[in-house]
């Protein structure tokens, strides 16, 4: 099974952290690509725990992905996009 997943990867002092979207699961590692490593080994191991747990459907629902024919379908961005807050002084 094939589970399609969204990454950001931002530094947070001397590390970097990497998220997968819409799954909400983090690693980190000292560059991006070793922060992008230990994510993909994070969220496999979530995915096996789930499927183990047998609640890798409900999981997968709560996410936003569906299941079709071919397997899960993951939920298509309408975009990606960095705001800024302004607070009142």
């Amino acid at each position: 099974m094939q589970i399609d997943y969204t990454v950001q990867i931002w530094r947070e002092g001397d590390q970097f952290i990497a998220h997968a979207m819409p799954l909400d699961v983090a690693s980190s590692g000292p560059t991006p690509a070793a922060a992008r490593a230990a994510l993909d080994e994070a969220v496999r191991l979530f995915l096996r725990t789930a499927a183990e747990q047998g609640t890798l459907t409900d999981v997968l629902e709560e996410a936003g992905y569906v299941a079709g024919d071919t397997g899960w379908r993951s939920p298509e961005w309408v975009g990606v996009e960095r705001s800024t807050a302004a607070l009142a002084a």
